[in-house]
């Protein structure tokens, strides 16, 4: 079985080319079931969770937020009052990752490949591009005003390496937690999923039938 983590920054196409590995390799694809575990067993409410979960940045970002803490534009979370245990909110995400980890999946962001790094099982893989082209990815994708999808990109990238940096200590972008590094902008999709499921099954990792196997 094994299990494939997927870090993409905003603009690569994470959200597609995540499930379509899964698909590829027969193995389940778990993204919005991570904050819904961890928001129940913090009880948080689940639908608090789920709303505009895309990314860590409007998942686990945003239990965190609703806890009582604020994200840090500089590299950190700032505490509010009442905020939640960060260790137990750390370690109930560590939990489920490691849970769906024996049964095999595909993992779209979450930092799982830091929580997951030692797995022998493991395929982890950093999806990135230089900052222009992402953003000509996103405007393409998104259809949205070219000002305010750079707004959002860079927000969006400060605050996902403000949680693996306050979570984990590290930078998301250093290639050694990677064991492929995929410019997505450069290359189709479709050519993105075949590099990816190529590593995977050298590494071991498939699940039952995958569709165009």
């Amino acid at each position: 079985m094994g299990v494939v983590t997927v870090s993409a920054t905003f603009g690569c196409g994470g959200a597609d080319i995540a499930p379509a590995v899964a698909a590829r390799l027969g193995l389940p694809f778990h993204d919005r079931v991570i904050p819904a575990q961890v928001a129940l067993r913090m009880g948080v409410p689940v639908e608090e969770a789920e709303a505009n979960d895309e990314s860590v940045v409007r998942g686990l970002w945003r239990v965190v937020a609703s806890l009582g803490t604020m994200p840090d534009p500089v590299g950190g979370v700032l505490p509010g009052a009442g905020a939640v245990d960060e260790r137990s909110f750390r370690l109930h995400t560590e939990h489920v990752l490691t849970e769906l980890a024996q049964v095999g999946g595909v993992v779209l962001g979450r930092a799982a490949a830091i929580v997951l790094g030692d797995r022998p099982d493991a395929l982890h893989v950093r999806l990135d591009g230089p900052p222009q082209r992402r953003l000509a990815a996103a405007v393409a994708h998104l259809g949205r005003p070219e000002d305010d999808v750079r707004r959002e990109m860079q927000a969006t990238d400060r605050a996902r390496a403000a949680y693996v940096r306050h979570y984990h200590r590290c930078d998301p972008a250093e290639a050694r937690l990677y064991h492929l590094v995929v410019d997505s902008t450069a290359f189709d999709h479709d050519l993105v999923v075949d590099l990816v499921v190529a590593a995977a099954r050298a590494r071991g990792i498939s699940g039952g039938t995958a569709a165009g196997a």
